[in-house]
């Protein structure tokens, strides 16, 4: 659809069945079924899904009364895969979904800069439309011959290198998703990721950082349009705050039939190691009228098991 002049389509593998049962194993090529990029497999992660549009009747009534608590619903196991995103589709999507969306802080303890390791995402079991190819380098990505070589006598033909692993080992707290929550309001569905990012040290006192992921996908064929943010921050230390401001990252984007998602990722920061966000997307129907969909709540939890504890806390 809408391919440029000149531009003609190019085989870019062979189709497999996507797996009802099981996950995909480390060097799975993929197309991305939303948003359309070429992509491989790193490793795979264990997340806990609370979806409240399978939440019981007492579940929700329960969660009336106890007013933002996310771990009323019953998670359940979901398998999602740390992946690589093609560099040659990167532009195509960017529109859609951030491609510079995994994020850590530096190393340095007087630096609060963020680094972001661009072609990286985050992708559920059923997102993956698994195909095979006989091209050694199918993905084009800096990281790509860094992580995985070609091996003919396996299946999938490319697999994990010691620096993968090793990669992942050191990089774990940082990357690790645990829990996923989803929320569907006027058959838009939000999704939504927090990460731990960890603890700087900060004018005597402890700022605490996270990510999160957001996900929003038109379910219906009406288009609309995200226009305004309204969160609620709880934080252990008993402040709550509010923000609002228009869209999201700097933008307000069109969900149709075509393009039904946008992804992206933000950071919030607390002076404690917990906390709770909820809140409202509101979004413009053609006519102009505006309704709210509702940001499933997520609790913001540091990492318990830190090989290193920040000094001066008692797990």
């Amino acid at each position: 659809r809408n391919r440029p002049e000149g531009k003609v389509l190019e085989t870019v593998g062979v189709f497999e069945a996507p797996k009802q049962h099981g996950k995909y194993e480390t060097g799975q090529l993929f197309l991305h079924s939303v948003f359309g990029y070429r992509g491989i497999v790193l490793f795979p992660w264990q997340a806990r899904l609370y979806d409240r549009d399978v939440a019981s009747p007492a579940t929700e009534k329960s969660e009336a009364a106890a007013g933002h608590g996310s771990k009323e619903v019953k998670g359940k196991t979901h398998t999602y895969y740390q992946v690589l995103i093609d560099a040659r589709d990167c532009p195509h999507i960017s529109q859609r979904s951030q491609t510079e969306a995994v994020t850590f802080l530096a190393n340095h303890d007087d630096s609060r800069a963020l680094y972001a390791i661009p072609g990286l995402d985050y992708v559920s079991h059923e997102d993956i439309l698994p195909y095979s190819s006989t091209d050694q380098v199918p993905i084009q990505h800096e990281l790509f011959e860094r992580f995985l070589m070609y091996d003919q006598t396996k299946v999938p033909p490319f697999v994990a290198r010691d620096t993968l692993c090793a990669w992942q080992e050191k990089n774990h707290p940082w990357l690790e998703l645990s829990d996923v929550h989803r929320e569907t309001t006027e058959n838009i569905r939000v999704t939504v990721i927090p990460f731990y990012m960890g603890m700087r040290e900060a004018q005597n006192s402890h700022v605490y950082w996270w990510r999160y992921c957001i996900r929003l996908e038109n379910l219906d064929s009406e288009v609309v349009q995200l226009r305004e943010r309204h969160w609620r921050i709880f934080s252990l230390s008993g402040t709550l705050e509010t923000v609002r401001g228009r869209g999201v990252v700097g933008r307000e984007p069109v969900l149709s039939k075509e393009q039904p998602a946008f992804q992206y990722s933000s950071h919030v920061s607390l002076q404690a190691s917990s906390g709770h966000m909820w809140g409202t997307f509101r979004f413009e129907r053609p006519d102009g009228s505006h309704f709210d969909v509702r940001i499933p709540p997520f609790s913001l939890e540091s990492n318990k098991d830190e090989k290193t504890p920040p000094s001066g806390l008692h797990w």
